[in-house]
């Protein structure tokens, strides 16, 4: 058992590592591809935040003189070791930093909470829960909770359940099926999964299936779990146990094509670490290298010493539960004000470049507990925008980045001089990726300043929705409280 333990983990590692140097030139890229090798041919293993952010926890949880999977570690971990400041990272540690802690880190004020982020975080918690898949989701569950909620967290459940049955199973099917569960019947993510093993079972063709998920639980966003967790199902079923042939469908299947083939390819060197063809290990080699943003701590230098670290950390917690969590609310410190007015849209020309905010008598007052926000489409007339006044404050001369992202048509003045507008379109509030103006960098002294938006209704949408903020040019991590 423990040789084939062993092997189990040594393939779940190695599986990962593939999987994410084959995707990672095609993240976010819409796809179908057509790989069927690494392209281009890497000289060494690709750092992966798949990867980084479970070292990161294997590495804290060994340092301890009595281990024990818990969200407050866990948490404690991300402010003290993590620099990343994508999607839900960043607002997760946004959220920590004000004092919002798990569960309420992941679900409070996050667009993000069903991004792929947690689920690939899953390989860790089937590693110290083998054979034992309710524990392996509960131990998932501790990590999610702490940037995700709802489906983004039972994505996280899922996988290391499928995950550790594979440790005692050959079957994909009953892996999934176990898989299947660790989450509510009821949830949006498991009717995804279902009917995808429908559509499946239906046809020879993964593109055909493929078209059906996208048809149905396509995103703006393409890390949402709602169709990349389909995806992972895909590749596993039409790759019939062939390493080469899953990981090649699920990276030609699109959107997070770097986290979803490092899963498959994890998943494929637990059920058979025997699969892994050579062809796919000489380029990478097997080395553990990790990103810069992941700081503090020293990891073991290749793959081979991990899976030692977390063997030793598997006997040591001897299937020791979560315990349970004390945290039952929070205060949220985010407290803003907005002055309100309307303006006649003929006072914003049709090239969207205006160079100061139309004149408008700032009568109402509207206040904010949240980045992202919303309010009813009917408070603007046909022939109006609704315009928005905030104050925010810096503590030194910064260069900032301003983000104020929404479906509808926006233009953004700072200090009443222009930065940006654009026409209505799709939603990544993040400060790293927001669509095309919908964020300008620029420097500012310390002191008080004013952001004011005007928004005009064109999405269709009953309401107007949007996230704003103002983040680090140099980082891209949010300021923490800067509007009054």
């Amino acid at each position: 058992m423990n040789t084939d333990y062993r092997e189990k983990i040594m393939g779940c590692w190695l599986g990962k590592a593939v999987g994410g140097t084959l995707g990672q030139p095609y993240e976010g890229v819409l796809g179908p591809l057509n790989l069927n090798f690494y392209n281009p041919i890497p000289d060494d293993m690709i750092p992966n935040d798949d990867l980084d952010l479970q070292v990161l926890w294997a590495c804290i949880l060994d340092k301890m003189a009595k281990p024990v999977i818990d969200r407050q570690i866990i948490a404690k971990a991300w402010l003290e070791h993590v620099d990343f400041p994508w999607d839900e990272y960043g607002v997760a540690i946004r959220n920590m930093r004000n004092g919002i802690m798990p569960p309420f880190s992941g679900s409070h004020d996050n667009y993000f909470i069903d991004g792929l982020g947690a689920a690939i975080r899953s390989e860790l918690w089937a590693n110290l829960a083998p054979g034992n898949p309710e524990l392996a989701a509960k131990y998932a569950y501790e990590d999610a909770c702490t940037d995700h909620a709802g489906d983004g967290i039972y994505a996280e459940m899922f996988l290391a359940a499928m995950e550790s049955q594979a440790f005692i199973s050959n079957s994909i099917e009953e892996c999934i099926q176990v898989g299947l569960k660790v989450i509510p019947p009821t949830s949006r993510l498991r009717k995804a999964l279902e009917a995808t093993l429908i559509w499946s079972t239906a046809s020879s063709n993964w593109l055909d299936v493929r078209n059906q998920i996208l048809a149905s639980y396509a995103s703006d966003n393409f890390t949402d779990v709602m169709m990349n967790l389909p995806f992972i199902l895909v590749a596993l079923i039409f790759g019939q146990g062939d390493f080469s042939k899953s990981i090649c469908i699920a990276v030609n299947c699109g959107r997070d094509a770097d986290c979803t083939t490092a899963t498959v390819g994890a998943f494929m060197g637990i059920i058979n670490p025997e699969s892994i063809e050579e062809k796919w290990l000489k380029p990478i080699g097997r080395k553990l290298v990790t990103n810069p943003e992941i700081t503090g701590i020293t990891h073991p230098d290749t793959l081979d010493g991990f899976t030692d670290m977390v063997i030793s950390l598997k006997n040591r917690l001897n299937e020791t539960p979560p315990p349970e969590s004390t945290v039952k609310s929070f205060n949220n410190p985010i407290k803003f004000h907005a002055k309100i007015a309307y303006a006649y849209s003929k006072y914003l020309d049709n090239n969207m470049q205006f160079s100061t905010p139309p004149e408008a008598k700032y009568n109402d007052t509207i206040s904010f507990t949240n980045y992202m926000a919303e309010l009813p489409t009917s408070l603007i007339k046909n022939d109006q925008v609704l315009l928005l006044r905030f104050d925010f404050k810096l503590e030194a001369a910064s260069e900032i980045m301003i983000m104020f992202n929404t479906p509808e048509s926006c233009w953004i003045w700072v200090d009443d001089q222009f930065m940006f507008a654009r026409e209505c379109g799709r939603m990544a509030p993040s400060f790293h990726r927001a669509p095309v103006n919908q964020r300008q960098q620029v420097k500012l002294e310390a002191g008080s300043h004013t952001m004011t938006v005007a928004l005009m209704a064109t999405s269709g949408n009953a309401m107007l929705q949007w996230v704003m903020g103002l983040g680090q040019a140099n980082s891209n991590q949010w300021l923490l409280n800067p509007f009054i």
